[in-house]
């Protein structure tokens, strides 16, 4: 073996050892930052402790202010104060024991959130002081904190029973309007023919709001729980028929006429080709239509449906339990981000390939 050869050899076998050659993401990211000063650090620190300072804040204004009204249950608000603050402190004591063994990724993730925490307890103590403790937002149709939570902790057999039937036609109208959208934007964005027929209905039906079905649906249906199944559908329905109609109709030719010529059949061109290159365009469809969804299920319990958050919602309304009202609020506040947080993780796993990882 030559020498020019052995020199090949060489750094054949080294390739793995050059510097940068398994770099992760954070190694990276380490790379093209700037070395902070000290006084840059010390600022990263201090906001990352913010969130705990403007919980004590909220606690003492809670505290030692004295109340406007009677407030039954007080040590309720505080426990919703300090169970935040205490599973963020284990995190930062986490961040803190990691940002001394050289990992700095998640101190920065704890700095990123912290500001965003911080006005979420500056924000109680804002709603606080103008409620409970000079009353300038006036009591009952705008309640406390802590009445709020009374409120639900007092009726949360009815609140859950609510949740239960409004996640049911939640999910029997996202899930019917989906598998139909995918139907006809499938078929519609692969074929010509069916376009032509199906497309001056998904003009005609699409801009018009779900809400002006209503009427019409609850006549017809027969019964509440069909009619609001087909309104919640009917959003979800349009809004996923668009992205995969507009999603297969942007697949490169050349890959059916490449994929045929090996002799592939038009079922394997739509479900190994259409489907999975429009599969994007499919996802954000359908978080498009998760939305439509929770509003026009919410548009259908207050107007036509025996049940549900919506319906909760009107009910304490007529019997002026604004407590009660707002607390169904949060609950569907709080659903809805769930729902929409699962979706965004599956939509997130499905396209995976999208994101560039560095490894």
């Amino acid at each position: 073996m030559n020498t020019s050869e052995k020199n090949v050899t060489l750094n054949t076998n080294n390739s793995s050892q050059v510097p940068g050659s398994h770099l992760t993401r954070d190694a990276l990211f380490e790379l093209e930052q700037k070395e902070k000063t000290t006084a840059q650090k010390a600022l990263d620190w201090f906001i990352s402790l913010c969130p705990l300072l403007c919980c004590g804040i909220a606690l003492m204004e809670y505290i030692l202010i004295p109340d406007k009204y009677a407030n039954k249950n007080p040590e309720r608000y505080a426990v919703l104060l300090l169970i935040p603050a205490a599973v963020y402190l284990i995190f930062w004591i986490r961040a803190f024991l990691l940002y001394r063994k050289g990992k700095r990724q998640y101190f920065r993730d704890i700095r990123h959130r912290a500001p965003l925490y911080s006005v979420i307890y500056l924000l109680l103590t804002a709603l606080d002081s103008l409620t409970l403790k000079t009353g300038l937002l006036l009591y009952p149709f705008i309640p406390w904190v802590n009445d709020i939570i009374n409120a639900a902790i007092l009726d949360w057999p009815m609140l859950l029973k609510s949740t239960v039937f409004t996640l049911r036609l939640l999910f029997l109208g996202y899930f019917g309007g989906v598998l139909a959208g995918l139907i006809t934007g499938v078929a519609c964005g692969y074929s010509r023919r069916i376009r032509y027929w199906i497309d001056p209905v998904i003009k005609v039906l699409g801009p018009i709001p779900t809400a002006t079905w209503i009427p019409l649906i609850m006549l017809l249906a027969t019964s509440l729980l069909a009619g609001s199944v087909f309104i919640v559908g009917l959003g979800t329905w349009f809004a996923v028929t668009v992205a995969t109609m507009t999603g297969i109709s942007n697949v490169d030719q050349s890959f059916y006429e490449a994929a045929k010529t090996l002799g592939t059949s038009e079922r394997q061109l739509i479900f190994r080709i259409a489907i999975p290159y429009a599969m994007p365009s499919i996802l954000q469809g359908m978080t498009q239509g998760m939305s439509s969804a929770c509003i026009s299920l919410m548009i259908a319990e207050m107007v036509g449906v025996e049940a549900g958050l919506g319906w909760y919602i009107t009910w304490a309304k007529a019997w002026a339990a604004y407590n009660k009202m707002f607390a169904a609020i949060v609950v569907i506040c709080i659903v809805f981000n769930f729902v929409t947080r699962v979706l965004d993780l599956v939509k997130g796993r499905i396209l995976r390939w999208q994101i560039g990882v560095v490894k």
